[in-house]
């Protein structure tokens, strides 16, 4: 009986990428079957509902392909709990997971395979430089070295998600049931030894990026709300502050007005600039407990990390049945 051969998922998320799908596919196949001809593959697409002609075209390449699977979401579930549910409905032994827009380069998927096969179950791609927006590159960067010294957890900068995953860290995915998960911070916090390949990011090959200020915003805060308690401890020692000052203030006031300078007057402006200052102060740190209380009511809620609509190329045990379908979707 010949050895079973090990089995490599590639999983890559799709959202209006119909300038796309067919290239990457394309290479990724090609770039398997010449630098791992020895591994058995499967290509996962995993579609947030796209608008354009997407998921014709993923359509075609699984009815002409047989290593190709898709999941189509019935809604677009965002930019992380897609690709997260991609990722643990894999079947490989490993999951590696890169972009449809080939910033992740399909030329490192073998230095993934030739790290994870010297006993690393995680090995992730490090950006060092990037060919995109280096405003954006720039704030990143920063961001993460920020989150870093408010978190007890070792964030990784200029990490995207971009990696290959051992199957054994991929069942600590399906384990956790967090219906609001942050790979980034997951990999960082709960993964186990792990291997850095840095790299070159380069500028997207097609389309235009969906990623907008309000997405970075969302995800800042995502990463934000879950590893750190800063905002939260910030208010109140602010609060200590001001209590403390506002009282000193008061004391210096109410002696000058006892003390005989009688003449004594300040006007309204000292007391117009506190209640502006105080009122801004107040909003800022409501904004973070409003932060805090979504985030918790999300987990609270325990929503499902997508729901499905349909599956291609999926082996009928492995489809949702009616018996064991929340189960599926939940996970």
């Amino acid at each position: 009986m010949s050895e079973r051969k090990k089995k490599i998922s590639v999983m890559i998320p799709t959202y209006n990428e119909e300038a796309n799908v067919c290239a990457i596919y394309t290479a990724v196949r090609e770039e398997l079957l010449r630098s791992c001809p020895a591994y058995d593959y499967e290509i996962l697409f995993i579609d947030n509902k796209s608008r354009d002609r997407t998921r014709e075209l993923i359509r075609q390449i699984c009815a002409a392909d047989s290593h190709v699977r898709a999941i189509f979401n019935c809604k677009n579930f965002g930019q992380f709990n897609s690709p997260y549910y991609g990722m643990i409905h894999t079947s490989g032994d490993c999951c590696i997971t890169l972009c449809a827009d080939f910033q992740d380069p399909v030329e490192m998927i073998p230095r993934f395979i030739a790290e994870w096969e010297k006993g690393y179950k995680i090995v992730i791609g490090r950006k060092t430089r990037s060919r995109e927006n280096p405003i954006v590159y720039s704030l990143r960067g920063l961001y993460y070295k920020i989150l870093r010294k408010m978190s007890t957890v070792e964030f990784i900068e200029q990490f995207t998600g971009f990696g290959l995953y051992d199957q054994s860290f991929l069942q600590t995915l399906r384990d956790l049931h967090d219906p609001t998960p942050f790979i980034r911070g997951i990999v960082a916090e709960l993964g186990p030894e792990r291997s850095e390949i840095e790299y070159e990011q380069p500028r997207r090959r097609a389309g235009k990026t969906h990623n907008n200020w309000y997405s970075l915003f969302d995800a800042a805060m995502l990463s934000f709300t879950s590893y750190t308690k800063v905002g939260m401890r910030m208010a109140e020692f602010f609060g200590f502050l001001v209590a403390a000052l506002s009282f000193l203030f008061g004391l210096f006031f109410l002696v000058a007005k006892l003390v005989a300078w009688n003449s004594f007057s300040a006007g309204y402006a000292p007391t117009m600039i506190a209640v502006f200052f105080m009122g801004g102060v107040q909003l800022v740190f409501l904004g973070f407990l409003g932060e805090y209380v979504m985030a918790m009511n999300t987990r609270i809620m325990n929503r499902p990390l997508v729901v499905e609509e349909e599956r291609l190329n999926f082996p009928e045990s492995a489809a949702p049945s009616e018996e064991s379908e929340t189960e599926t979707v939940t996970l």
